[in-house]
């Protein structure tokens, strides 16, 4: 990470904020999501922070919660999804369903992370995530700004253009908290059970859904990616 870099993405988040009053930033404490809660938090900036608790995180994710406290000062919003829900899915198909089939996968991240999302950016007038465009197949098209038509909002991707090493170099330098499961092999981190740590010269996001085709692992919060990249592969 250069000191442009960081210049750009402050100036980026403070016109974001001017743009939008009523924008949140969707943490998935992240490494990457990390340097923008640092960012948004250290310069003051007026933008809402919430993360997802969907009730199957690693224990070391939930610490960020705390740490973010301790380090900040300030308490990030938690959404969780519907309790009965969770429970009459379980009922229905077990805990571990999602490793079934690519329906009961999808049906498990839109019931834990989609649909607490969407109660999440009701009254929002703009959302920013942490994507970058290296992580994986779906997301070598991001932009930096576009309309998500999922939610009806604006979506802003700041570190669309940032590379690993920027994110780890920002990291180090400014002493930012991180999920230490990023030492044990972890470069991307979801649920627990459906997360794993990967191999030597793996994709940066192989050990999501690691049992399904690269080209759909996303989880629903980030529909567009799927369809961005079907777009880019007929035009090709």
């Amino acid at each position: 990470m250069t000191a442009d870099r960081w210049t750009t993405l402050l100036m980026h988040l403070r016109q974001i904020a001017s743009d939008h009053p009523k924008v949140a930033f969707a943490s998935s404490l992240a490494a990457e999501d990390m340097v923008l809660t640092h960012a948004i938090l250290s310069e003051g900036l007026p933008i809402a922070i919430f993360t997802l608790d969907t009730g199957r995180l690693h224990a070391e994710t939930l610490g960020l919660i705390d740490a973010i406290r301790e380090r900040y000062g300030r308490d990030i919003e938690v959404w969780r999804p519907d309790a009965k829900a969770v429970a009459r899915h379980v009922d229905e198909h077990g805990a571990f369903a999602f490793y079934e089939s690519l329906a009961l996968r999808k049906a498990c991240c839109n019931m834990r992370k989609v649909e607490p999302l969407r109660r999440a950016l009701v009254g929002r007038d703009a959302w920013i995530t942490g994507q970058r465009r290296e992580q994986s197949t779906t997301r070598t098209e991001l932009a930096l700004n576009e309309y998500d038509a999922v939610f009806g909002l604006q979506k802003y991707n700041p570190l669309a253009l940032w590379h690993h090493d920027d994110i780890w170099r920002a990291i180090r330098a400014m002493n930012i908290p991180y999920n230490p499961l990023h030492d044990q092999g972890y470069p991307s981190i979801g649920c627990e059970p459906c997360t794993r740590a990967i191999k030597p010269g793996e994709d940066l996001r192989a050990g999501r859904w690691w049992w399904e085709n690269a080209d759909a692992r996303e989880c629903g919060l980030h529909t567009g990616n799927l369809r961005n990249r079907v777009f880019v592969l007929e035009e090709r």
